[in-house]
Order: structure tokens, then sequence, then C-alpha cells
């Protein structure tokens, strides 16, 4: 089973990667400290999982993992944060993520996690399991909790701005030294966001917020 660590620590990704090459038949392949890292190693390797950190200087794990989830379905996410917001929990599951544990669990759960996960069932930390079924309960009794903003990401914007200045993937990748791949991968988290089909209400959003000039009439 090949794993791909992400965390912007990295003493915290050698501590994981003793651990884990411990356990028969798990193998550490690559380690990434950003987002962006991690999308390019699994267009690089195509895992089996990876075990992503959730907030991380420029790309975030949330915007990661839906990319990941998006372009390379073979490859599972497993969610690993110091934080227990159960908002942080349902935001990164939606982005495509299979499993989320917090930092001080168990090493028996983690290998526990990573191979549910990797045979495609979700696994939620033992510790947190009260308090997303509350905020799940909460949904659907019609007294939602609120979820975080689903903004665009810094990385996110800069293809947005791109795109709508013509620019085709290969071009827009070499600016952003991205892989046309991974643009494509972009393109598509953008417009499932915003829930738009096209480049021209892709252009409507990005003069409504700002993004580009108004264009003249």
């Amino acid at each position: 089973m090949n794993i791909i660590l992400v965390d912007d620590h990295k003493i915290l990704r050698e501590g994981l990667k003793g651990l884990i090459e411990n356990e028969p038949g798990l193998n550490v392949i690559a380690e990434a400290a950003t987002g962006d890292e991690a999308v390019k190693l699994v267009e690089r390797y195509h895992p089996d999982l990876v075990i992503m950190d959730v907030m991380m200087p420029g790309m975030n794990g949330i915007t990661a993992t839906q990319l990941i989830h998006d372009c390379y379905q073979s490859t599972k996410v497993l969610a690993l944060s110091m934080y227990t917001n159960p908002n942080l929990v349902v935001e990164i599951m939606r982005a495509g993520a299979k499993g989320f544990l917090t930092k001080d669990c168990a090493y028996d759960e983690l290998t526990q996690a990573i191979r549910e996960v990797v045979t495609n069932h979700s696994y939620i930390g033992k510790n947190l399991r009260d308090s997303v079924s509350a905020l799940l309960i909460d949904s659907i009794s019609g007294d939602p909790a609120e979820l975080p903003e689903n903004k665009l990401s810094d990385r996110e914007i800069e293809v947005l701005k791109l795109i709508v200045d013509g620019k085709t993937n290969k071009e827009a990748a070499t600016m952003l030294n991205l892989s046309p791949n991974t643009i494509r991968c972009h393109r598509h988290s953008i417009m499932k966001k915003l829930s738009v089909k096209n480049a021209v209400e892709l252009t409507k959003y990005a003069m409504q917020k700002g993004y580009i000039e108004k264009l003249p009439l």
C-alpha cells in the first residue's frame, strides 16, 4: 500500500513515516509540505492513500483533497489534523476525504483508519464521532450549524484570472509552474464550487468579485 504524507511540519512527517513503515504492507513513497506539492506528487505516483494535513500555508488540505478526489479517484484521502471542529470534519469530507483523525490519536487507530479508508470505507476518529453526529443531526432537523463559507482558495483565484484572460491550460500551467492536468483539476473545482457551466459565467463571477476589471461597453 503506497502512501504520501502531507504536512507542513517536517518532524511530524518523519515521525509518522517511521511509525507507518513499521506496519507490514505500508510504504511511504513521498512527502509534501503543501497542498500544491501533494497534488503534483499524486499526479506523478498515483498512490493508494494520501494522509493530509488540513491547515497549511498556500493551498490548504481541503482544496488539495477536492482536486485529488476530482481527478485521481483511485487515490483515497485520510485527513489528519490538530483541530477538532466538527465543521472542519464535515467540510473536508464533503471535499472527498474518506476519513478524519486528530493528531493525538493512538497508533492503532491510525492503522485501522488507513486500512478502512483504502478499502473505500469512511472513518471518523473515535473522539470526534459524537460532535460530528450532533452537527449532522442539527442539519437534518432544520437548524443547520453554520459551515465555513465555500470560498475559492488563493490558487483557485489565480487560475480563475488566467481562465477569464483566455489562457489555455498549458499556458496557465507554465505561468503558475503547475502541470496542465492540475490546471484542469482547478478549473473543474472552481466551476463545481461556483455552480457555473462555462467560461462566460466564470467571467461574470470574476467581474462581480473584482478579480478583473469590467469590460467596456
